[in-house]
């Protein structure tokens, strides 16, 4: 803390502190990271032979406010960091900018650093193959190892089950989207579905043949369970009550099935969205088909993808050429 004392001990930065414990409400902890940003830019600037001097801080200028960011980026600051540390100072030279103590903002019009896009966790076609076979194969088993008779409400579950992961790696939607699906969302017959999305937008998305055959399935079996009601919010997945299923109850689901089909636990339901989208693009669909059908409001959302797909042939070029 004997560092805070020695910033503190600029009239101008105490003065700041002030400014943002009063007119600000500002909280301590993010005080304490101000003072801290203040305090190491101090130490970039100062010349070591004025330590006991105050700073100069009409003197600051532009190059001085980017080197001090630049130092950050090449030590591997992570770009969160450096933008953060720009946020403090910009504040900073605007408040002293504001009381007239200097005439310009050395940090004005500077840019944060991007921050790294992580690339989103994707199944690959035969470890998502895997995925949507572990339900029925998980059912059959139990019912190979005893003789009672088969409880509908269980082969109804394993047939849902297989269809849900169907249906989310088909069309690309929500977890959210899915859950909210009724059978009057559902056009077998042509192949489509509605989806539902953020802001209430509607789309249609295709359903592939092996989900359209285990959701005919999956509906006789809820017919026999619960009768035939073709009602206009009868949920197309149901729980065992016979009520819409929940995004959690989805995602619990999946864990269960992720060590049958030897993944990770730590696969997300989302992971079959991200490996619908890398499917198509690997496969030639082009950016502004995955868009629609995923009902990203922006292209730049989709391009995320396209990295992926770029960083899969990368792995592949260095695991298989000689000279890689």
């Amino acid at each position: 803390m004997d560092g805070d004392k020695n910033v503190l001990s600029d009239r101008v930065v105490a003065g700041f502190v002030n400014y943002l414990e009063i007119e600000r409400n500002a909280s301590h902890h993010t005080i304490a990271a101000y003072i801290r940003d203040i305090g190491q830019f101090i130490e970039y600037v100062r010349d070591p032979t004025e330590k006991d001097q105050p700073v100069r801080w009409p003197g600051i200028d532009r190059f001085q406010a980017r080197g001090f960011l630049m130092e950050f980026q090449r030590c591997g600051s992570a770009p969160a960091t450096t933008g953060r540390k720009l946020a403090s100072l910009r504040s900073f030279f605007k408040y002293m900018e504001r009381e007239s103590l200097i005439k310009v903002n050395p940090f004005s019009g500077l840019r944060a650093p991007k921050k790294a896009r992580n690339l989103p966790d994707v199944l690959s076609v035969q470890e998502v193959d895997r995925l949507l076979e572990a339900p029925i194969t998980v059912f059959e088993r139990a019912c190979n190892s005893t003789d009672k008779p088969v409880d509908p409400l269980k082969a109804y579950f394993a047939l849902r089950d297989r269809a849900l992961l169907e249906v989310l790696y088909s069309t690309g939607a929500r977890v959210s989207e899915v859950a909210g699906m009724t059978e009057k969302d559902m056009d077998l017959l042509s192949g489509f579905v509605t989806v539902r999305g953020k802001g209430k937008k509607e789309r249609l998305c295709a359903i592939g043949m092996p989900a359209g055959k285990v959701l005919r399935k999956t509906l006789a079996a809820a017919v026999e369970i619960w009768g035939s009601t073709r009602k206009a919010a009868t949920p197309l997945f149901r729980n065992k009550r016979g009520e819409p299923i929940t995004s959690r109850s989805i995602e619990r689901m999946m864990k269960k099935y992720l060590p049958e089909a030897g993944l990770s636990s730590e696969f997300s339901p989302h992971a079959l969205r991200h490996s619908f989208a890398t499917h198509l693009l690997d496969a030639g669909a082009d950016l502004r088909s995955v868009q629609e059908l995923l009902g990203h409001a922006s292209l730049s959302t989709t391009q995320i993808y396209t990295h992926v797909t770029v960083e899969r042939l990368k792995n592949v070029y260095r695991n298989a050429h000689p000279h890689a």
